[in-house]
């Protein structure tokens, strides 16, 4: 499992890839992070026309569930492909 340092070094170079990964991919991090750094959803659906909220908070809720531990290494082995390590 990852450490904290590790997950928080992963945060970093998350900030510094040389290629933009997809909106996809980018929503998985943010729920990834979301998830291993406050654990499961805890506030409610953003409505009406906030579509990048409700995408943000969708991909958090995705993560519903999952061990923060288990959440913090699968963040640093995506952020590890994605900056080919």
């Amino acid at each position: 499992m990852a450490t904290q340092q590790e997950f928080e070094s992963a945060v970093e170079r998350s900030k510094t890839l040389t290629e933009r990964p997809s909106n996809d991919v980018l929503l998985q991090l943010y729920g990834l992070y979301k998830q291993a750094s406050e654990g499961d959803v805890n506030t409610e659906r953003p409505g009406g026309f906030d579509f990048k909220n409700i995408a943000k908070w969708d991909a958090w809720k995705k993560q519903e569930g999952k061990p923060q531990d288990e959440a913090r290494e699968e963040y640093v082995q995506l952020v590890n492909k994605l900056a080919g390590a």
